[in-house]
């Protein structure tokens, strides 16, 4: 074998690594957690946004949640490989060993949190420290116990909101970040339970107690679904009231959160695959749209 072939595969299986531990962070799910820290400071900054300030909490949030969706994988290993959706993930397929997985997300949580701590204020470096405390060890195994685990996952899933808000304030008693942890609060119930309907089998076959399980009618979930859609209409519109945001806000996050209910309800009426997935992906849009609005909104303040 040549030297350049040698090279060549020596590269290939480190550029593969390099991919396979970047997977190891979950990607998207990480990314939408630094979505929504750069929203709660970037509504939290009268006057000039401070940069230095951002990149710093961007990077500390970055590795924290990176860190955690890791360790997640790693805490989840096998019940991953017993599901058809997650079985090539890189520690249920063998390509990264535990021991490696752990060493990898530990090392990135601390090192996030000791740098929001000392970087960027230690109100959102606590925020961070809570939002992994809850994930990793009261979500993560009440997924094996109860279908409640929906609302304990919520909260981790809409605290960064707040700690991108605390970076600027170094405080956790403003009510504009506590109006933007429910929208993302109430969004994510009905975004894991049409997931959780779409991939029943799959959470069955791996022992995951999620909703539809033990509903098969499904009236628990069309509860879940409707009443946190139908609270959305208010939290959205609070921001309006108390002069947050403005009308642009207004009139898209409206719209789109009146989309997303719709989508509910078809779901609640038919209870079945085609408007679970209908539900599921308007899920995965209504985020993404509502923080747009935001953006948008702010920009032309």
């Amino acid at each position: 074998m040549s030297n350049t072939t040698t090279q060549t595969d020596t590269l290939q299986k480190f550029t593969g690594t390099i991919g396979d531990y970047y997977e190891l962070t979950k990607p998207g799910i990480t990314f939408t957690v630094l979505a929504s820290m750069l929203i709660g400071f970037l509504m939290a900054t009268s006057g000039s946004v401070d940069y230095m300030l951002m990149i710093h909490a961007m990077l500390g949030t970055y590795l924290v949640a990176a860190g955690t969706a890791a360790h997640n994988m790693f805490l989840e290993h096998r019940y991953d490989g017993l599901m058809k959706r997650t079985s090539k993930r890189p520690l249920p397929d063998s390509r990264i060993p535990p021991k490696h997985g752990v060493i990898f997300s530990l090392s990135l949580i601390f090192l996030g949190l000791i740098y929001l701590i000392f970087v960027v204020n230690p109100v959102a470096g606590m925020v961070s420290v809570a939002t992994t405390i809850i994930y990793l060890f009261m979500y993560t195994p009440l997924k094996r116990i109860s279908a409640l685990n929906v609302f304990v996952g919520a909260v981790p899933g809409a605290l960064p909101v707040v700690g991108g808000w605390a970076a600027v304030s170094g405080t956790l008693f403003e009510h504009g970040m506590w109006i933007l942890f429910g929208i993302i609060y109430c969004w994510q119930i009905p975004h894991v339970i049409a997931i959780a309907w779409v991939c029943e089998k799959d959470y069955d076959h791996a022992g995951f107690k999620m909703l539809p399980k033990n509903d098969p009618k499904g009236y628990k979930a069309v509860l879940w679904v409707l009443l946190p859609l139908v609270i959305l209409i208010p939290t959205v519109y609070k921001l309006y009231v108390m002069e947050l945001m403005g009308w642009l806000f207004l009139a898209g996050g409206m719209l789109t959160t009146l989309a997303f209910l719709w989508y509910g309800i078809k779901f609640a009426l038919k209870r079945d695959i085609p408007t679970a997935k209908s539900l599921m992906f308007a899920s995965f849009a209504y985020l993404p749209l509502v923080w747009i609005f935001v953006f948008l909104d702010w920009m032309i303040v």
